[in-house]
């Protein structure tokens, strides 16, 4: 698992190129471009061969679509990538839906085949993957259900990634919305990690061979500002 190392490379940045056809469709749609292939792959493009930009970066998430795009010279994105010096990873998740018996919590979707998507994955020149787990703070939030489920499907994307030769990331994501203070913020932060670590320990997961993304510990979006 020495490449977590090389993705986490001090000094440099890990980009977020995975939005799905739906979520880069809203970004086109603000420059009045059609969300066709064609048009998603030349933004792709401008992102990975814009002069002076890769040395800034260890790590780039690409969308499924993405993973098997080429230039238009031909030149497929993963190879620009890693003669860069880049590695290649690869969003798994198919995103969220709500968690059954909560006030509109939610869990990650995306284990159908998940093994057999790696396979393939790490054969076109991926070598880590990302799947995010949403929670929420509320009056009652995040639940214990809520807590749980996310730890333990973050905990088997894992160890799958890792039986399948790619790095995980583990992102528990906890939303920034509501009114609660930074107290509240770090509480649930700390009740999710310690959730997460304890199932990736149980699902033996190797955890140095990881990478973790956390949320921001901050007030919430609608609480009072804070002043020094």
């Amino acid at each position: 698992m020495r490449t977590a190392k090389y993705i986490a490379t001090p000094g440099k940045g890990i980009l977020a190129a995975d939005e799905s056809t739906g979520t880069i469709g809203k970004r086109l749609a603000s420059i009045n471009v059609e969300n066709i292939e064609s048009n998603r792959q030349a933004l792709r493009e401008l992102l990975f061969t814009s002069p002076g930009s890769l040395p800034y970066l260890s790590g780039v998430i690409l969308f499924e679509e993405t993973l098997y795009q080429k230039t238009t010279d031909g030149k497929p994105f993963v190879d620009v990538l890693q003669q860069n010096g880049v590695v290649p990873g690869i969003k798994v998740d198919k995103g969220t839906v709500e968690l059954a018996g909560t006030d509109g919590e939610t869990t990650t979707q995306g284990f159908d085949s998940l093994g057999a998507r790696c396979q393939q994955y790490y054969k076109a020149g991926a070598r880590f993957a990302k799947w995010r787990a949403v929670l929420k703070i509320g009056p009652n939030e995040p639940s214990e259900l809520s807590i749980q489920q996310n730890a333990q499907g973050l905990a088997r994307y894992a160890i799958i990634c890792q039986e399948n030769g790619l790095v995980p990331i583990v992102e528990p994501e906890i939303l920034t919305d509501g009114s609660h203070d930074i107290k509240k913020c770090a509480a649930a932060t700390e009740m999710v990690l310690a959730a997460v670590y304890k199932a990736l320990n149980e699902q033996h997961v190797l955890l140095e061979g990881t990478l973790l993304k956390p949320n921001m510990v901050t007030p919430g979006s609608d609480s009072p500002k804070v002043t020094n």
